[in-house]
């Protein structure tokens, strides 16, 4: 099986979502092998606030930070901006700014 990967029209994509919620300005988009990570602060020392996975078949998978892992939500879809409006419904604090 071909290993899955996000690319830059996926970030571009995340990157628009955010646009649309001023509130959430203080967040960046990362990409990472098959991840895209929501993360705030500085750039070397950033605070991660959630990730989409790519799954098979093109499924994202939302997973929250906890403790010093990764935890996989039972929130999936094959469009990211489904999975980001299911995080921003149910998470909606884990966002907020820090500090």
């Amino acid at each position: 099986m071909p290993k899955l990967s996000v690319t830059e029209a996926d970030v571009s994509a995340v990157e628009h979502w955010l646009r649309q919620h001023e509130d959430l300005n203080h967040i960046r988009v990362r990409k990472r092998g098959d991840m895209l990570i929501l993360e705030s602060g500085p750039v070397h020392d950033s605070v991660p606030h959630a990730r989409l996975r790519r799954r098979e078949l093109g499924i994202w998978v939302l997973e929250m930070p906890y403790r010093s892992r990764w935890e996989p939500t039972p929130f999936h879809n094959r469009a990211k901006e489904a999975v980001l409006d299911l995080l921003l419904e149910n998470f909606a604090w884990t966002l907020m700014p820090l500090g």
